[in-house]
């Protein structure tokens, strides 16, 4: 049907979630199932002398409890993305001689009941022998090591030539930052959860809130040397990842270990105290930055220095500093770059990939160093970034890092986030509340770049004889739309309504192969791989009629489902009638695409209590060509919502002894409706040009483009010189003792 792309249909899916009748991995009902509830270690490190489970087993109701020791050919946790940093630091599915975390799995308790499987988990006993606690990656990448004969920096990477001493010598102006991205709690309404069903025959059916179904089947067949047919995978409705639902972690082994071993169905439900104690958590990194410019403010050189915290064990957060290393260059023509990134073991939880995965990162620290650079020169933090952004008629534009931007128009961008919230005339007032000694009042600006979509993903659109439609796709919607918006591709090519049109995914022994959604790739990678099936089925369809017909294809027409040539008219379900099943195949890797943006924020601090009020936050992404305005608003939304959290609130801490400080909700701080600014969200569209359908990633713009937004607004309501004290949450403490060093100086 015409005009589709970029219609805003309703989310059909929205219709039974809202109603409660999603259907959610606690809510299946499987016959014997049990229960499972892990023993944790409530130390950081140290050495795992003995596991006692006799007064576990004795607890009336408890069926079978198991240590390491019970299970002695349970594989290691298989690494993602990063198996070289995971070399010799195995990641074993219950401890076994060492933890290297609170929370560390050490014994699986099950029950038909999870209260008796959590009576008998308090009556198991644990001898740990403490060792030193490392909770700063720095510190650490020199400190006792947590693997034997090994280094705690796990990966080193490094991109572009260090700088010639001359330049930071000759420069007009030299500014440095040191910056601190906090440890983060994924807080998915929905904790991580897996059942797995013993089928007979050495065959397991394994349900799982997950992002990725065919990565989990392989992980786990592999891991138990099983052909991956005989292990089928179903993701049923998901309440959010961001990223924490990617990997295979060690309680989905031991799980599927003790389902094995007892033939009997076995879930885990991750309470919100265990979801907090982690893992995984995000962000984490220490960040070191340097910038030298001329006089008037081109940029000459900028350098990049990252420690990142990624827990007892590697598994896949030595990915993330390697993105954030990536994604270095931001917007801006830098001649000189240079990056080193260290992935440092600690004694805290293991990391992973957080709502943008290492692009937040990137921005934050280039975006307040460019905002410091203005600050010194004197000059107005929009003008600076005007004369340094990479300009449209640039692309595609090669990085140090290596990545090649597609397409972009970042001035555009900037001008409609200042016209939208009135910059000039906020200005004015700023320096009206200056004279008077009003409150003192901030405008912050962040000009994004971010990567999108990754690899390959399979689709398939197939013709029924009932007139309609079936959508299969290797991504896996965990809250997105999918249901939607999938349709709405296939639909806008074969000219059907999209109500024609079903998606079928999230399910191993019905979609043949799959990479899953992460990264903002859904409808990037996997949208546009349903159109060109979609677009092959058609053609087929074409080839079909006109050998029915004894016509040339170039002759058959196709419109609105129906095919057409001279005086022949046949619907395509007649066609398969006449002419056996029709389906289309495709597997599609277009390049990883560059959304970009600029975000700018009004904050007014109360210098006497250093709390931060929130005046307006204007938000204007560049997502290419957007299928479905309605998802991608509300993705805006949510994402705008999590930056602010980063921005203000949310912060895992550890004491001394390496101990969680937040074991719930009240404790660990997130933003509520009523904390919520005015927000206005704006678009501007710079197609993607390497995909016919044009989309670019959507739904982690504001994790990437409102912290930056708001700690620049802060550090400008305040009007300080260094801009070290000022860390991420602004937390009325931190804004206050930030005030006063600015005074002091």
């Amino acid at each position: 049907m015409p005009g589709l792309i970029g219609a805003r249909l309703r989310r059909r899916e929205d219709e039974r979630l809202v109603r409660g009748a999603g259907r959610f991995l606690a809510d299946l009902r499987v016959r014997r199932c049990l229960e499972a509830v892990f023993v944790r270690s409530d130390t950081a490190h140290g050495w795992l002398r003995g596991v006692r489970l006799d007064g576990v087993r004795s607890v009336p109701g408890v069926v079978a409890a198991f240590a390491a020791a019970d299970f002695p050919d349970v594989p290691v946790t298989p690494p993602m993305m990063d198996p070289q940093s995971a070399r010799d630091r195995p990641w074993p599915a219950l401890a076994t001689d060492r933890v290297r975390h609170v929370g560390q799995p050490i014994a699986v308790v099950l029950a038909a009941d999870r209260y008796v499987a959590e009576d008998g988990r308090d009556a198991a006993g644990v001898d740990i022998e403490p060792l030193p606690v490392l909770l700063d990656p720095t510190e650490a990448a020199g400190g006792a090591p947590l693997f034997e004969g090994l280094s705690n920096v796990a990966d080193v990477k490094e991109f572009g030539a260090p700088v010639d001493e001359a330049v930071w010598r000759d420069a007009a102006v030299v500014v440095e930052g040191s910056y601190r991205q906090q440890l983060m709690a994924h807080t998915s309404l929905e904790p991580r959860a897996v059942l797995v069903r013993p089928d007979g025959g050495d065959r397991f059916t394994v349900w799982c809130s997950h992002q990725a179904p065919h990565r989990l089947r392989r992980d786990l067949a592999g891991a138990f040397g099983l052909a991956e047919e005989r292990v089928r995978v179903i993701v049923p409705d998901v309440g959010g990842a961001f990223g924490g639902k990617s990997e295979t972690y060690p309680e989905y082994l031991a799980v599927f270990a003790a389902a094995r071993r007892l033939d009997r169905p076995v879930r885990w439900l991750e309470d919100r105290a265990e979801a907090l104690t982690g893992p995984p958590h995000g962000r984490g990194q220490h960040q070191r930055t340097r910038m030298a410019a001329t006089a008037d403010g081109r940029i000459l050189a900028y350098e990049l220095l990252i420690d990142a915290d990624i827990g007892g064990y590697p598994h896949t957060g030595a990915f993330v500093p390697l993105a954030t290393s990536m994604m270095a260059n931001g917007a801006y023509v830098i001649p000189r770059l240079h990056v080193r990134t260290r992935a440092v073991l600690t004694t805290t939880a293991p990391t992973a990939p957080y709502r943008g995965a290492g692009r937040p990162e990137a921005a934050s620290a280039i975006e307040r160093t460019v905002d410091l650079l203005a600050h010194r020169l004197g000059l107005d933090p929009a003008e600076l970034r005007r004369r340094n952004f990479i300009q449209p008629d640039a692309f595609p534009y090669p990085t140090v890092t290596g990545y090649t931007y597609d397409s972009g128009d970042y001035p555009a961008a900037l001008d409609v986030a200042l016209r939208t919230i009135g910059y000039d005339g906020w200005r004015a007032e700023q320096a009206r509340w200056r004279g008077t000694g009003g409150a003192p009042l901030g405008i912050g600006l962040c000009t994004y770049v971010e990567r999108s979509g990754a690899g390959e993903e399979f689709a398939a659109v197939e013709a029924c004889p009932d007139g309609t439609f079936v959508a299969v796709s290797g991504c896996c919607s965990t809250g997105q739309g999918h249901e939607t918006s999938f349709p709405q591709v296939v639909a806008s090519v074969l000219g059907v309504a999209p109500e024609r049109i079903r998606l079928v995914e999230r399910d191993t022994a019905a979609v043949p192969k799959g990479i899953g959604s992460y990264a903002s790739r859904s409808m990037q990678t996997g949208g546009a791989a349903l159109q060109r099936a979609a677009g092959k089925l058609v053609d087929e369809a074409r080839r079909r009629a006109g050998e029915l017909w004894g016509r040339p294809v170039r002759e058959v027409e196709h419109h609105a489902g129906t095919l057409s040539s001279g005086g022949h008219r046949l619907p395509l379900e007649e066609l398969v009638a006449a002419t056996g099943a029709l389906r289309a195949e495709e597997t599609y890797a277009p390049p990883e695409a560059f959304p970009f943006g600029a975000y700018a924020a009004i904050v007014e601090v109360e210098p006497e209590l250093g709390e931060v009020r929130v005046l307006r936050l204007v938000a204007v992404d560049d997502y290419g060509v957007v299928v479905n305005p309605l998802i991608v608003e509300g993705q805006g939304h949510g994402s705008a919502v999590q930056g602010l959290g980063q921005a203000l609130f949310e912060e895992f801490r550890y004491a001394a002894d390496g101990r969680p400080e937040q074991r719930g909700l009240l404790d660990y701080l997130l933003p509520t409706v009523s904390e919520l600014p005015p927000m206005t969200f704006e678009e501007t569209c710079t197609p993607n040009p390497n995909t016919p359908l044009g989309a670019k990633g959507a739904g982690e713009a504001g994790c990437i483009g409102v912290p930056p937004a708001l700690v620049n607004a802060v550090a400008d309501a305040l009007q300080l010189d260094e801009r070290d004290a000022l860390q991420m949450p602004l937390t009325p403490y931190t804004c206050w003792s930030a005030a006063r060093a600015g005074a002091a100086r």
